[in-house]
């Protein structure tokens, strides 16, 4: 398996443009298959997980053309039947194909997903409001079956603000008869830009952005071109190796409003920061400063830059307690920071973080994407040479990473 080889101690310099987010064009894609006719996506991050959903969506007989940042998808042909276990069990993401499923045939029978192993990441919400739009569900040994013959817009709470759990029940009200509403809805940009794209081919949505979404069933939608939102995670993370490394770093094709929670956090912690209406400048060199965070459902910090904001932390002067309140296991690449030097403290679902280690580069291995993504800015701080082991979990959400921190003045080679 892959691994990438870090030469430490190198103070990153210079611009570089962010592509498309990948948590935004998983449920665009999987919803380009309630659409009659061809649909343009743009901007679209060449990762592995974008793959396995094309993968995905060519076993149910859907076209499927990538031309580099392009996607075309046309399910004119799609068919039903059982997508493979093991093509569902690559990412969580595949739980997505559920709602389109049912507008489509009124009949899905898809396994629990997978993905990383954060912490768990149930099905419930998605269960009781597909219930609530009339659909029947079962469980049958991690295999969800559910039909339906009448589908009717109902009124929905959810017991938390599930970011998959509100795509899904979005995409299945779309072409369902009557109203829906969506009460504790996610308020995710990722969730708005499905939100977004569904209108572009005609869905009916209101209150897009907030937590109270109100959808009217329409009978059809159409072809449309897409561009997808900016990826926000891979924005936070190159501000942070950027203040990490002491860098002065420009970030191009960036909605700072989407990460506000990041850089008032950095701001916090004595970073330079400075914006325009698409882009972001880290200016380092200044002690970092130890602070505290909680993640949280957005606009809070969000859950998938905890593990390389505690990276950061690692160097700064103080301690730093973090709370992690959104996956109970995102603490897996503590162990490998310790090992570089690092002293954190983990209890439950709370880490403290001693500031002002000195790290030595060493063999660590990645166990989850954003993990392995705090183990490439630990090592870009550390001593010495770091092999970061597993590189295929990095891949899933940050396409290139080595290159696009080479380009910034990073020494990363691949390694067999």
């Amino acid at each position: 398996m892959d691994a990438l080889r870090i030469t430490g101690r190198r103070r990153l310099k210079g611009s570089v443009n962010i592509g498309g987010a990948k948590n935004a064009v998983l449920p665009i894609m999987a919803a380009a298959m309630m659409v009659d006719g061809e649909v343009v996506l743009k901007n679209v991050p060449q990762l592995t997980d974008v793959t396995a959903m094309c993968t995905i969506l060519r076993a149910l007989g859907i076209a499927v053309k990538a031309e580099n940042d392009i996607l075309i998808i046309n399910a004119e042909s799609v068919k039903y039947q059982d997508v493979p276990d093991t093509m569902m069990k690559t990412m969580r993401a595949s739980n997505l194909i559920w709602g389109p499923l049912l507008d489509r045939f009124s009949f899905a029978r898809i396994p629990m997903p997978g993905g990383c192993r954060i912490g768990s990441r149930p099905m419930d919400l998605h269960i009781k409001g597909m219930r609530k739009l009339g659909v029947e569900v079962a469980e049958h040994g991690g295999v969800i079956v559910s039909h339906c013959k009448n589908r009717k817009g109902n009124d929905l709470y959810l017991d938390f603000p599930s970011v998959g759990a509100t795509e899904n029940l979005v995409m299945a009200a779309v072409k369902t008869r009557g109203e829906t509403m969506i009460r504790n809805a996610a308020r995710e940009p990722e969730v708005a830009d499905l939100c977004s794209f569904l209108v572009a081919c005609g869905a009916k949505i209101a209150g897009i952005g907030s937590d109270t979404l109100y959808i009217s069933g329409v009978e059809k939608l159409y072809p449309t071109e897409y561009e997808i939102i900016p990826d926000r995670i891979v924005g936070g993370t190159l501000l942070l190796a950027a203040a990490l490394t002491g860098g002065d770093v420009t970030i191009g094709k960036i909605r700072p409003e989407h990460i506000e929670a990041v850089t008032m956090k950095m701001a916090e912690a004595g970073v330079a920061i400075e914006g325009s209406s698409d882009s972001l400048r880290v200016k380092g060199g200044d002690p970092l400063r130890a602070v505290d965070l909680k993640t949280m459902p957005y606009p809070g910090f969000p859950t998938d830059i905890q593990p390389q904001f505690m990276a950061a932390m690692t160097q700064a002067e103080g301690a730093s307690v973090i709370c992690e309140s959104i996956f109970e296991n995102r603490f897996g690449h503590c162990t490998d920071l310790n090992r570089m030097g690092a002293d954190i403290k983990v209890d439950g679902r709370w880490a403290v973080v001693r500031g002002g280690t000195h790290l030595e580069g060493t063999d660590v291995e990645a166990s989850d994407l954003r993990g392995g993504a705090a183990l490439i800015l630990a090592g870009l701080a550390a001593e010495g040479e770091t092999v970061v082991h597993n590189a295929s979990f990095i891949e899933r959400g940050y396409c290139n990473l080595e290159a696009v921190f080479n380009e910034l003045g990073a020494r990363i080679e691949r390694v067999e």
